[in-house]
C-alpha cells in the first residue's frame, strides 16, 4: 500500500506561523507602527555599525582638530568644509561621527537599565504575588517607598554624592556603568506591580494547580508557567520604559551628572552645545536633540501600538 506524499499536510514554518498571528495582521495594517519600527531599526543599525559608518572617531584625539571648532553644516552659508556633513562642535569634532556615538551610548544605556529593571522586576513580583502574605506585604511597601521618589531625584543625588567622593575621573570611567545601575534599581517597581497583578490572576488557574500536583518546585512553577503568561504587559512597559531611560540619561548628562563631554551621548551632546546655541551654532545642540526626540517619540508610538493590539479591549483595528 503506497503512501501518497502530497497527501500529508506540511508542517508550517515558524515564519508562516508568525505571519498568521493577530501581531503580524495588525502590525501590517497600520502604518505608524511600520514606520516607527522601521525608524528604530535603522537606529539601531546605526549605533551597531558606528565604528563602519561615522567619517571620524570622536575618541581618537589625533582626527580631533581645535581649528575646525563650529563649523556649519553643508547646507549652511559660511565656511563650511565638506569633510563634515553636520558641521562640528566646540572641540572641533565631526557631528555626525559623535552623533552616530552618542546614539550608540544613549540605547546601549537604555536597554540596559531597562534590562536591569525587567530582571528585578520580575523576581520581586513573582515572588510577592506567588508567595502572597507577608512577603507580599513586605515587597510592595517597598515598591511604594520606592515609587514615592522621582527616578531623576534619586538619581541626581546618588550620582552627585558618587563623583564628590570617588573623583570626576573615576566618575568618567564608571559613567556608562553608574547610570545603567542608578535608572535601572530605580525604575524596577514599574515591572513588579504589574507581574504581581499577572500572577495574582494566574497562580489559581487550572494549569497551575495541576503543576503542583504533578509534584513541580515552585519555581519552576513561577518562571516556566506563570511567566510567559505575564509576558504581554512586561513587553508594553520595556518598550515605553527605554525610551523614559534614554530621557533620563539625556537629563542627567544636561544636568554633568551623565556621560562626560568626552564620551558622546545625545544628552551630553546637547548639554556641551546649549552655550552656543545663541551665538550662531545651533547645530551642534539642535541636530543630536531632534534626533532624540525622534527616538523617543518612535519607542512611545510603538509602546502605544502594542499596548492597544495586546489588549483586546482597545484594539479597535
Amino acid at each position: 500500500m503506497s503512501i501518497d506524499v502530497l497527501a500529508i499536510p506540511q508542517q508550517p514554518t515558524r515564519w508562516q506561523q508568525f505571519k498568521d498571528t493577530h501581531l503580524f495582521h495588525s502590525f501590517s495594517r497600520d502604518r505608524v507602527a511600520m514606520v516607527s519600527f522601521s525608524i528604530f531599526v535603522l537606529y539601531l543599525l546605526l549605533a551597531l555599525f558606528a565604528p563602519l559608518l561615522a567619517p571620524f572617531d570622536p575618541y581618537d584625539p589625533a582626527m580631533i582638530d581645535i581649528m575646525d571648532s563650529e563649523i556649519p553644516p553643508l547646507w549652511q552659508e559660511g565656511d563650511v568644509d565638506e569633510r563634515f556633513w553636520l558641521g562640528t562642535d566646540a572641540q572641533g569634532r565631526d557631528m555626525l561621527s559623535t552623533i552616530l556615538y552618542g546614539t550608540r551610548t544613549s540605547l546601549m544605556i537604555g536597554l540596559c537599565a531597562v534590562a536591569l529593571q525587567m530582571l528585578l522586576g520580575i523576581m520581586i513580583g513573582l515572588s510577592a504575588g506567588y508567595f502572597g502574605g507577608k512577603i507580599d506585604s513586605f515587597l510592595m511597601r517597598v515598591a511604594d517607598i520606592q515609587l514615592s521618589f522621582s527616578t531623576l531625584m534619586v538619581a541626581i543625588v546618588v550620582l552627585a554624592i558618587f563623583q564628590a567622593s570617588f573623583g570626576a575621573e573615576l566618575y568618567a570611567d564608571l559613567a556608562v556603568i553608574m547610570l545603567i545601575l542608578v535608572i535601572g534599581i530605580a525604575e524596577w517597581p514599574q515591572y513588579a506591580r504589574t507581574v504581581r497583578a499577572s500572577v495574582l490572576a494566574e497562580k489559581h488557574k487550572e494549569y497551575v494547580d495541576a503543576a503542583r500536583v504533578m509534584g513541580f518546585k515552585s519555581s519552576r512553577i513561577m518562571w516556566r508557567h506563570i511567566l510567559p503568561n505575564t509576558l504581554s504587559p512586561i513587553l508594553v512597559i520595556s518598550t515605553v520604559q527605554v525610551a523614559n531611560a534614554i530621557i533620563s540619561e539625556a537629563s542627567l548628562s544636561f544636568l554633568g551628572l551623565g556621560m562626560p563631554v568626552s564620551q558622546p551621548s545625545l544628552g551630553s551632546l546637547i548639554s556641551s552645545g546649549f552655550e552656543y546655541i545663541f551665538s550662531g551654532s545651533w547645530w551642534i545642540t539642535v541636530i543630536p536633540a531632534v534626533v532624540l526626540v525622534v527616538l523617543v517619540l518612535v519607542m512611545n508610538l510603538l509602546g502605544d501600538w502594542l499596548r492597544d493590539v495586546l489588549n483586546p479591549k482597545l484594539y479597535k483595528g
